[in-house]
């Protein structure tokens, strides 16, 4: 097998480089990525509204459940970041430019707050279980937990809003610094959150015994949502982190279009439409215990 000669590496590095420059500053294919962004938001917002609407007619009696909402919630952020990169032209050249941050920036928290509500359902079903074989009084009564996940996202949309204010009112470098790893450090708790309650009860039902297809099936989509789930959130603080320190991996919309198509590839497309994919089935017509409507 022939080797490529050292002489002609810089010459690839250089052609590559120039080909990541011409797309980058080519408005043909800014537009082409945008609305292929725009395309594929679209779907899966579409695929989210048409589950949630199957889940309204096989169980309409019994209000919003947890699973109905996570599938509102979809459809509203895939939905709004679709008509923020269908009308690009319009929305980048919004001014004061905070208002391009917001549009770019809230869909990302209300993302947080999608997924966070599956580490609430899966830790509603731990402590429940946990219950059975410890005190009362070492139990986690399921409505502290709600006040936690309100109380959590209650905080994070109010300090993003400060951030917000500040930067109409003073747009600076190191409050878009700071807006960058607040939004790093929010995604590495929803990690965090994946990792501790999706591993915990991953790990409680492996501990049964797994004969039946449905047992197997429920291990399955535990593990796949959270080694999904943990992973996208992962790499956005890592991805945002950098992007924050380091400019020439900026995720700014109009300097780095490429770049900010394989970044919301990997942390919210594509993590979505496995998790719709895994969490397709139907609840069954009569409620079992594990479907609580939410209060």
């Amino acid at each position: 097998m022939t080797r490529m000669p050292l002489s002609l590496l810089p010459s690839v590095i250089d052609l590559a480089t120039d080909w990541w420059d011409d797309i980058n500053e080519s408005q043909r294919w800014q537009d082409g990525i945008f609305y292929a962004l725009c395309a594929s938001y679209a779907l899966v917002s579409s695929v989210a509204l048409f589950q949630l609407i199957r889940i309204e007619l096989r169980v309409p009696e019994y209000g919003w459940t947890t699973q109905k909402v996570f599938h509102l919630m979809n459809f509203i952020v895939n939905g709004v970041r679709a008509i923020v990169f269908g009308f690009h032209a319009e929305v980048f050249q919004l001014t004061p430019k905070v208002l391009i941050w917001v549009l770019l920036d809230l869909p990302g928290i209300l993302f947080f707050s999608t997924y966070t509500l599956l580490v609430l359902f899966w830790a509603e079903i731990y402590h429940q279980a946990s219950s059975s074989t410890m005190s009362s009084a070492r139990s986690l009564p399921t409505d502290k937990l709600r006040i936690v996940y309100m109380s959590v996202n209650g905080g994070v949309y109010f300090i993003q809003v400060c951030i917000w204010l500040y930067l109409w009112i003073d747009d600076n470098s190191v409050v878009e610094f700071i807006g960058k790893i607040f939004i790093a450090v929010v995604s590495f708790l929803a990690a965090l959150g994946f990792l501790l309650y999706g591993g915990r009860l991953f790990v409680m039902l492996r501990r049964f015994p797994i004969e039946s297809k449905g047992r197997r099936k429920k291990l399955h989509e535990v593990g796949s949502v959270t080694a999904i789930c943990f992973t996208c959130f992962l790499v956005r603080c890592f991805v945002v982190v950098l992007s924050a320190f380091d400019t020439d991996a900026s995720l700014d919309v109009l300097d780095h279009p490429v770049l900010n198509l394989i970044y919301y590839m990997l942390v919210e497309i594509l993590p979505s439409a496995l998790v719709l994919y895994i969490l397709r089935k139907l609840p069954p017509k009569r409620v079992s215990a594990q479907y609580h409507p939410i209060r």
